[in-house]
């Protein structure tokens, strides 16, 4: 079955920098885009980078444009979000996610991991 396993979350002071990992299994990684999405406490998930299937084209929510980077590596079958410049408001726990080719939506999620920012 597809596994998504999210690992490098922590809490980081104001500035600092974070590198999220997602590792995932069960079909073929090279064939799927994969996104990266959060949840703040009292809020909706909502959508904070994706990457298309080759690496070649990469999306950013505006609140993180310029910040965080996205990357994957299909030989480890891993997607990565570089987190720099870290603000309060980045606190949530972050989600990847895989999407089919031709689909709009996402149809698996890993277990999140924790981000905290402090001030």
């Amino acid at each position: 079955q597809v596994q998504l396993v999210e690992s490098g979350g922590g809490l980081v002071q104001a500035g600092g920098s974070l590198r999220l990992s997602c590792a995932a299994s069960g079909r073929t990684f090279s064939s799927y885009a994969m996104g990266w999405f959060r949840q703040a406490p009292g809020k909706e998930r909502e959508f904070v980078a994706a990457i298309s299937w080759s690496g070649g084209s990469t999306y950013y929510a505006d609140s993180v444009k310029g910040r965080f980077t996205i990357s994957r590596d299909n030989a480890k079958n891993t997607v990565y979000l570089q987190m720099n410049s870290l603000k309060p408001e980045d606190t949530a726990v972050y989600y990847c996610a895989q999407q089919p080719p031709g689909f709009d939506e996402y149809d698996y999620w890993g277990q999140g991991t924790q981000v905290t920012v402090s001030s």
